[in-house]
């Protein structure tokens, strides 16, 4: 297993869940609302942090990450963070990849999920375009 690749898969499902809950992602109760993604981001981080020798520095990475959501320094830090306590304990490196392949949404650098939806009458355009001109006519 690599380590890094695994760090990195985490990413975007932590940064979901501090996006949506900011630094209280630590206390959050499971909230039936919340999407399967930031759910997981929040179960992932709270694992992450189950070891006493990685949680201060989780914590004050987190902390970064809710601070200035657009830092990608921080963000890399984040990443850094959760790469130490991975390398560190190969048995929850084992657990939080277990986590991963459990999950039914795949997110990948860059994804845009729709999970379970249904879209009628408009049409949605989820991800990048360039020089196009969309009107209701």
């Amino acid at each position: 297993m690599d380590v890094a690749t695994v760090a990195t898969q985490v990413m975007p499902y932590i940064t979901a869940a501090i996006g949506a809950y900011g630094t209280a992602v630590w206390t959050k109760a499971q909230d039936s609302a919340a999407d399967e993604t930031v759910s997981l981001g929040r179960r992932l981080l709270q694992r992450l942090a189950g070891r006493e020798e990685s949680r201060s520095r989780l914590e004050a990475a987190v902390a970064d990450v809710a601070g200035a959501p657009e830092d990608e320094d921080f963000h890399a830090a984040l990443r850094g963070q959760v790469k130490k306590a991975l390398i560190t304990d190969p048995d929850l490196a084992d657990e939080i990849l277990a986590m991963l392949n459990a999950s039914p949404i795949i997110a990948g650098s860059g994804a845009q999920i729709v999970s379970g939806s249904h879209i009628g009458g408009d049409s949605i355009q989820i991800g990048n375009a360039r020089d196009v001109d969309i009107r209701r006519g």
